[in-house]
């Protein structure tokens, strides 16, 4: 038998059913992978067990590179759990990412996963499929720096700031090209999902409104304390961006008649990149990209 009896001390959420297990309450632990869960529970424990190694234990803060793993391609594991849960039954919710989830549930579950480390415990459990995007997004702003790293967050501005629709697109393909490997294959693969939401008609998660979302998560400021003036200067402004190639009308520019902030200029640039510029990052290992 791989599970021992045990009671608790510190209040922890069960691994099957989410709610939490409380103190002096009898719960069962797996020896192998650590998952915690009511005795009640145990019939519905995810099967077969995936032991959790211990070098793939997660510091409690740390840059992108910190999560990833060994191999490519190098998206860390919450990042790839998330996002699967959020393509197998979100693209049907209005409001997709833009929706917040319950705050609590949120910190709990990111909790949860930072503790299991690289052996993540399924989402399936968690009914609201907005807690999972807030999850996804807490993840990403809590990271040392952003996806978009400081030293390069110059370089993008200006890179999506050019007006020359040739010319902005190589200039970003340049810069995402001197990103850590593991900030490049994460954004590649956070780009090829945020298309894949702004192409369902349920969601009404338009590029502009997903750019909104993740312009501040991704992009961020040029410093983890901007000064004031910085987050003035990262003001609404009237921007080009390029049109869809649903439409038959790639590339070309149109401007958006609401202004987007810096930072969400940059990922409505990011998301206007064909796809397979993305694919060629993480396409050749999508196998790998399971969650287990």
């Amino acid at each position: 038998d791989s599970v021992s009896p045990l009671q608790v001390i510190r209040p922890e959420p069960c691994g099957v059913c989410g709610s939490r297990i409380r103190f002096g309450k009898a719960a069962i632990k797996c020896r192998q992978c650590q998952l915690l869960l009511h005795p009640k529970c145990r019939e519905q424990c995810p099967s077969p067990c995936v032991p959790r190694p211990h070098h793939h234990a997660w510091p409690r803060e740390g840059v992108l590179a910190d999560f990833a793993p060994p191999t490519p391609p190098l998206v860390p594991a919450l990042v790839v759990q998330c996002v699967t849960e959020v393509e197998a039954r979100g693209l049907t919710e209005t409001g997709l990412y833009r929706v917040p989830g319950a705050e609590q549930l949120v910190r709990e579950w990111k909790r949860r996963l930072m503790r299991a480390g690289g052996a993540l415990p399924s989402l399936r459990s968690v009914a609201d499929i907005h807690v999972v995007c807030g999850v996804l997004k807490d993840f990403l702003r809590g990271l040392k720096e952003p996806l978009v790293t400081f030293s390069l967050h110059p370089a993008f501005l200006q890179a999506a700031d050019i007006v020359d629709d040739a010319a902005c697109s190589t200039a970003l393909c340049h810069v995402v090209s001197k990103l850590p490997p593991a900030n490049r294959d994460t954004l590649a693969f956070l780009m090829l999902h945020l298309l894949r939401v702004s192409r369902s008609p349920d969601c009404k998660m338009d590029v502009f409104n997903l750019s909104r979302v993740f312009g501040p998560t991704l992009v961020g400021h040029g410093s983890a304390n901007p000064t004031p003036l910085a987050i003035m200067e990262d003001t609404p402004r009237q921007c080009k961006v390029r049109r869809s190639p649903r439409r038959g009308v790639y590339p070309g520019l149109c401007w958006h008649p609401h202004p987007l902030s810096l930072p969400a200029q940059v990922v409505a640039q990011l998301l206007s990149l064909p796809p397979d510029y993305w694919r060629g990052f993480v396409g050749m290992e999508q196998e790998n990209l399971v969650p287990t």
